[in-house]
């Protein structure tokens, strides 16, 4: 009988050789055991076995994203891209951007009709809207951090591909919900339809993806960028209006960056530079929020609440004007997180009052992105840690699935300006700093982050959610480092967002009623959203005491090694 269990608190679990036993572990504290939290229990597993085997946090890394794209098909990919933070127990500290990018045949108008409107679904669903894949090299760009060979690194994907797994409850709900655009993105049948509706405890075989992985396997970058897999991408392309082509393949290339890095109250945040918007937001948000010492008030009280949206309002309106791919702008990074320019962008606030947005960004509508990413954060028994921040962008991408290979592609060229002015998926608004160029990587909120104490990992975060990602990150740092709350409730208290435009604040459902009103009396308007974000985090104590939450919106899960 298939079963899937809950667990609160668990220090091991087994799965079954078949996957149809499922343990969701949502909380764990151990010392001295390599831990991985992610969105999926089999994922989580398939890190925690490699590092077993003797591969350090960036083995499980990569394992657990190849086990994501088969096991959360929604947002872990090798159709996509993603970004990689990494500090080693040495010291050092890396990233590594394989974003997507656009294909060769981009242009800056490419969703804009003639009478100068944005095709927004142009952008969002179909062939068109697939950038180039960046998931994969940026597997292989992580090997020279590991000590397995990829050919073990994958191998927990192409069992779980071959075999099959029980989907959950939410999994079922997700692939009834999206039947109508997978038939309409998709010429040929896919595995993700059936006739009769899915529910929990289905079988879920992707033969198909387990061939393409096999390839990567045998053939390493080649399998999947060149040869049948890049042959049967670049077909799929031209069923409909897709413009990738085997040279874009080919030519793709990971950029490792400098890490972002700055002080928060004497801890050393580590975070994602550009194309991610996210660390930079970060750091203005939490060094605004700083003038005004968040320690003096409650978690989710109403004077902390109105610090911290109003440094999420100029920060997001600062990303909206000046950010995009620092190889196709000016990066103003530097500047922009620097006291002297902070402190004059705070002198408008007032305890007294909500500042308008129109007072604080230049550009009159903002776009949407979308929020279907996926993080994992992992700590080994050595000390070594990475957080990694996955996206397909909307769920299930671009809905098209390469047909013989398996495997959903991005719907990530929405996250351009398709027009300045004009709000993506999420509601970000952009201008020309993120507006289409080919081989050009679009902006990006994702935001995974390592924050040092006294220079050793202390907290490993991040979570999906488009634009709700970096205020997300930004309120478990706050929990945990002002509000000395523990990970778990850090995690799972309600959180709330605001991106300047819209106007609104978003607060989830259960928010504490009382803060929103005084908030509203003060000129805010609110909304209620059921769900911001699902974070992944691990804590690790000055003794070495680890405790690893997985956040309970979901089905994500903690495994340990």
């Amino acid at each position: 009988m298939k079963k899937i269990i809950v667990s609160l608190i668990l220090f091991s679990t087994t799965i079954s050789a078949q996957y149809t036993d499922i343990t969701i572990v949502k909380e764990v504290k151990v010392k001295n055991k390599g831990v991985v939290v992610s969105a999926h229990p089999l994922a989580s597993e398939a890190g925690a076995k490699v590092m077993k085997m003797g591969g350090n946090a960036y083995d499980a890394i990569v394992a657990t994203q190849y086990a994501l794209a088969v096991v959360y098909p929604q947002a872990g990919n090798i159709g996509g891209g993603g970004f990689l933070v990494g500090v080693k127990n040495n010291g050092e500290k890396f990233t590594i951007d394989y974003r997507e990018t656009a294909p060769k045949k981009a242009s800056r108008d490419m969703y804009v009709d003639k009478n100068g409107k944005a095709n927004t679904d142009l952008s969002q669903n179909g062939r068109l809207a697939v950038g180039v894949p960046g998931s994969v090299a940026g597997f292989f760009a992580t090997l020279k951090y590991c000590k397995l060979p990829m050919g073990k690194l994958i191998q927990p994907a192409i069992d779980l591909a071959e075999k099959g797994f029980a989907i959950t409850e939410q999994e079922a709900n997700l692939l009834n919900n999206n039947k109508q655009n997978f038939q309409k993105h998709n010429q040929s049948s896919i595995v993700f339809v059936k006739d009769i509706p899915w529910k929990a405890g289905d079988l879920l075989v992707q033969k198909d993806l387990a061939e393409t992985l096999k390839l990567i396997q045998k053939q390493g970058l080649k399998g999947f960028y060149e040869g049948k897999t890049a042959e049967l991408l670049v077909s799929e392309m031209k069923k409909g209006n897709g413009i990738i082509t085997s040279e874009d393949l080919k030519n793709y290339k990971v950029a490792e960056r400098k890490a972002l890095e700055f002080d928060y109250k004497g801890n050393q945040v580590v975070s994602m530079p550009l194309p991610s918007s996210g660390g930079l937001l970060l750091a203005q948000m939490l060094k605004m929020a700083a003038y005004e010492n968040l320690e003096k008030y409650q978690q989710n009280s109403t004077q902390a609440v109105q610090v911290m949206v109003e440094a999420e309002r100029r920060a997001y309106a600062d990303r909206a004007e000046y950010m995009g791919d620092p190889d196709f702008i000016q990066d103003k990074t530097s500047y922009l997180i620097s006291d002297e320019y902070l402190k004059n962008r705070w002198k408008s606030f007032s305890f007294s009052k909500a500042t308008p947005s129109a007072e604080v960004g230049k550009i009159t509508k903002q776009p949407k992105e979308s929020t279907e990413t996926t993080h994992i954060s992992v700590i080994d028994k050595d000390g070594n840690a990475a957080a990694v921040t996955t996206t397909l962008n909307g769920y299930y991408g671009s809905k098209v699935v390469v047909s013989g290979a398996g495997f959903f592609l991005n719907n990530e060229m929405d996250d351009f300006s398709i027009k300045p002015g004009v709000p993506n998926m999420f509601g970000a608004v952009g201008g020309e700093a993120n507006s289409i160029q080919p081989n050009k990587r679009m902006l990006s909120s994702m935001t995974p982050t390592i924050v040092l104490k006294n220079g050793k990992p202390y907290m490993v975060v991040g979570t999906p959610g488009g634009t709700t990602i970096p205020t997300s990150v930004y309120q478990a740092i706050v929990d945990v480092i002002d509000f000395k709350q523990n990970a778990n409730i850090s995690v799972n208290a309600p959180k709330f967002h605001h991106q300047w435009l819209p106007e609104t604040v978003a607060f989830e459902k259960n928010f504490p009623e009382t803060t929103i009103k005084d908030l509203e009396k003060l000129g805010y308007k609110s909304e209620k959203w059921n769900q911001i974000g699902r974070t992944e985090m691990i804590l690790i104590d000055d003794n070495g005491n680890i405790h690893a939450v997985a956040d309970g919106r979901g089905d994500d899960s903690v495994a340990v090694e």
